[in-house]
This record gives C-alpha cells, sequence and structure tokens, in this order.
C-alpha cells in the first residue's frame, strides 16, 4: 500500500556534489522519521541521516558537515544534499520512512528499492 521512490543516484568526482530525494507514496495517514542508509559492498548497512516529523535531525559522524537531510511533509518527500563527495562514500542509498497507514493500525517501516552512488577518485 506505500511505496518510496528516490531519484538523483548517479557517478560524480571526488569533492563534487549530489541530492538524493525520496517520495513515499499511499494510503499515509502520517509519517514519523524519516532518514537514509547506505550499503557498500561485502559491508554492513549503515544508517547515513535521520530527520523527525519537526525537523530535528541526526548524523553518522562521517558525514555530518559534508550531508545535509531535509524534508517537505506536503509533499511526503525527504532529501539528502551530499558535498564535498568522497570516494569511501560510494555505495546503494536507502530511504527509510516510519509510517501511519491507518488509524489504529501499527506504525511500520518502509524501505525504497535503493539509488547507486558512486564517487570516483
Amino acid at each position: 500500500q506505500v511505496q518510496l521512490v528516490e531519484s538523483g543516484g548517479g557517478l560524480v568526482q571526488a569533492g563534487g556534489s549530489l541530492r538524493l530525494s525520496c517520495t513515499a507514496s499511499g494510503t499515509i495517514v502520517s509519517i514519523t522519521t524519516m532518514g537514509w542508509y547506505r550499503q557498500a559492498p561485502g559491508l554492513q548497512r549503515e544508517l547515513v541521516a535521520t530527520i523527525t516529523s519537526v525537523g530535528s535531525t541526526n548524523y553518522a559522524g562521517s558525514v555530518k558537515g559534508r550531508f545535509t537531510i531535509s524534508r517537505d511533509n506536503a509533499k511526503n518527500t525527504q532529501y539528502l544534499q551530499m558535498n564535498s563527495l568522497k570516494p569511501e562514500d560510494t555505495a546503494v542509498y536507502y530511504c527509510n520512512a516510519r509510517i501511519l497507514t491507518r488509524w489504529g493500525g501499527n506504525w511500520a517501516e518502509y524501505w525504497g528499492q535503493g539509488t547507486q552512488v558512486t564517487v570516483s577518485s
């Protein structure tokens, strides 16, 4: 009933920038925390950044000062602005959101299918 669609990934040189976006659609009553995670081949999935419904943010230490997460509640959309990209940022980036789909139901985690970000040296 709910799907998250990501866009904005691609190939960029070290020091460059990309902006990822993720839009949730379907039978949405409310969205609380949204965020981004990433996974490089052979490595564990890790948290990149989260943002609450009122705009409080949390970042992984490795991206703090370089990445900015934001959201547009009217559009059910979140963004990840990535600046000063490094080769170690190369990964598949996944959108995540905690969503209520019906009154009286349970909050559930939803994931996008992922978008590839490749940073060359």
